[in-house]
């Protein structure tokens, strides 16, 4: 086996978010800088808002319902 070929690892990394988060990691590099973490990020911490372009939920809603009700009918038709 080669020598000498792994980066130095540090067993305390700092990371350190622009919300001011800090965590301590281990990792090949001393110091992290991240622009988001899990203490900050909407989806954690439930403040994730749901974006609605144009209708397109509804709309996709709608073509599903309608999808959905064409199968039950072409299935009943068959078993008549």
């Amino acid at each position: 086996m080669k020598k000498d070929i792994h980066p130095k690892y540090y067993p305390k990394a700092k990371i350190s978010c622009a919300c001011g988060n800090v965590m301590t990691v281990g990792s090949t590099v001393p110091e992290i800088k991240v622009e988001i973490c899990s203490t900050c990020h909407p989806f954690y911490t439930g403040k994730q808002k749901l974006l609605d372009d144009r209708g397109r939920v509804e709309r996709f809603q709608r073509m599903m319902k309608k999808k959905s009700g064409f199968k039950k009918t072409a299935k009943a038709k068959k078993a008549s």
